[in-house]
Parts: structure tokens; C-alpha cells; sequence
């Protein structure tokens, strides 16, 4: 089985003479075919609206016959479409579909299973000097994090990070005899954030990933923890688990203009 992996297309972020958003549904649907995939896994950031985010997975879907699994980005929590869903209402919103499911594993086969969990940033990434009280503001040399103005759970990002965390862990504890992949949002190994010290990222590492997960990669037999966020793409092997994030990330990031190019680099394969 081939399983394809990538995150942050950050499909909406253009719609200019040389790059629109048919371009991301073209291109990696031709890549899902070049590579003879089974099932696509999108560990998030597709939109920055969740109901576009669901459209192009469906059209994807269309496009390449793929199974499709899919954790929420921070950016698909935001909500451009101007309905009245709440983040809370967007992330049940997910739920309905056949794309996500945080509350039971995905079989793949005998031995192999998928947790998928969006999982959030608990502010543990960040330089120590910085105090939580600090943190919580998530604003740094004039610049706000986006998400506190777009995004609302009702609690603090390290509570949201917690019961996340927990729930995962209710799930992995069901597949504990089963090998697993993960697929997170957010980065849950601190080799991904950005190296410091950093003039920005000593603060903004803060919303990079979180320090809730870390026992589970001594408690499960997690092969492949999937990943997205970050903004560049990185493997690490600690152990017995391969940590893969497979970001497509802004234009500007790329190393070169072209996008066939770009999504062939971003995405990787596992193989089970």
C-alpha cells in the first residue's frame, strides 16, 4: 500500500496570471497518479476556510479516485466563507465528513492503523525567557498571531492542546497492538521548530507544536508520525518512529517558481 503525504497547500493564498487555485487540485491530482497512490493523507492547512478546504477534497476525491484522509490546519479553523460556524462548529463540521476522524483509528490493513488528531500548540516550544503570561498575549515585535484573532476554542491554547492530547491518547490506547501512524497539525517533536536563538521564532516557536504528545511515542508502536505546520519540510528518525513533515508552504518559500516541481518535492511516501 502507498500511502502519499503532504500538508499546508495553502490553496486560496494566490489567484494571480501565473498560479490559481485549479492549479493545486491539477497538480497534485496528476501527482496522486504519477505515484500510484492508495490514500492521501493532507495533515492541514488546505484553506484558510473550512468550507473551501472540504471542497477540494471532494473535487480532489473526484479527480483521482484516492482515499483521502485529512487532519484541520489552524488555518482551516478560520472561517472566510462568512457563515456563523463557531471553531467549535467548524471542527464538528470536519467530523461530519468522511475525511476526518479523531474518535476511532482507520484500519489500513492487518497490522496498520491511522490516528489522526489536529492537536494544538501548548506554548513549550518556546524560549524559556519568555513566561507563559507572556505567551498567552501571542503578540511580539508589533506582529499578532492570526489565530487569536480568527479563531476562538473558549479556552487557552494550552487547555485546547491538553484535550486534544487526550483524546488521541484514548484513541492509541484502543490500537496499542496495532503499528501506527499519526497525523498531527501541529509539530509534535521539538527538532521541528525553528532553530533559536531567532529574533521572531525565540516567541513564535510558541505556536509551532506541542509537548502533550511526547509520551506516546515511548507507550505506541508508532511508525510514522505525520505532520504539517512548520513550513518546511524536514524527516527525523528517533527510534523506532520516522517524524515526516511534508509541507508545501507559502510561494515565496519555494526554492524555485515552479509548482509540479514543488508539490513532486513536498510530498513523500510511505510504503506499508
Amino acid at each position: 500500500m502507498k500511502i502519499g503525504v503532504i500538508s499546508d497547500l495553502h490553496i486560496d493564498r494566490y489567484n494571480s496570471e501565473t498560479l490559481k487555485q485549479k492549479d493545486f487540485s491539477l497538480t497534485l491530482a496528476n501527482e496522486v497518479s504519477r505515484q500510484a497512490l492508495d490514500i492521501l493523507l493532507i495533515a492541514g492547512d488546505i484553506s484558510n476556510d473550512h468550507i473551501r478546504s472540504y471542497r477540494f477534497m471532494q473535487a480532489l476525491e473526484q479527480m483521482t479516485g484516492v482515499t483521502i484522509y485529512f487532519v484541520p490546519g489552524n488555518h482551516d479553523f478560520w472561517n472566510f466563507s462568512g457563515d456563523a460556524k463557531s471553531t467549535r462548529d467548524i471542527y464538528e463540521y470536519f467530523k461530519a465528513t468522511k475525511y476526518f476522524n479523531d474518535e476511532a483509528a482507520i484500519e489500513l490493513n492487518d497490522e496498520w492503523v491511522l490516528v489522526m488528531n489536529p492537536a494544538w500548540y501548548d506554548y513549550t516550544y518556546a524560549s524559556e525567557r519568555f513566561s507563559m503570561e507572556r505567551l498567552a498575549k501571542r503578540e511580539y515585535y508589533g506582529g499578532t498571531w492570526q489565530d487569536k484573532v480568527k479563531i476562538d476554542w473558549g479556552m487557552t491554547d494550552p487547555e485546547v492542546s491538553s484535550k486534544m492530547a487526550a483524546r488521541a491518547g484514548q484513541v492509541l490506547e484502543s490500537v496499542k497492538d496495532k503499528k501506527i501512524i499519526l497525523m498531527t497539525h501541529v509539530a509534535t517533536n521539538k527538532a521541528f521548530r525553528v532553530p533559536m536563538p531567532h529574533r521572531l521564532f525565540d516567541y513564535y516557536n510558541a505556536f509551532i507544536g506541542t509537548s502533550d504528545f511526547d509520551s506516546f511515542y515511548d507507550t505506541y508502536d508508532i511508525r510514522y508520525s505525520v505532520m504539517g505546520h512548520i513550513h518546511f519540510r524536514h524527516q527525523v528518525t528517533e527510534g523506532d518512529t520516522d517524524y515526516v513533515c511534508a509541507c508545501l508552504g507559502y510561494k515565496r518559500e519555494w526554492p524555485t517558481e515552479d509548482i509540479v516541481h514543488e508539490m513532486r518535492h513536498a510530498m513523500q511516501v510511505i510504503e506499508i
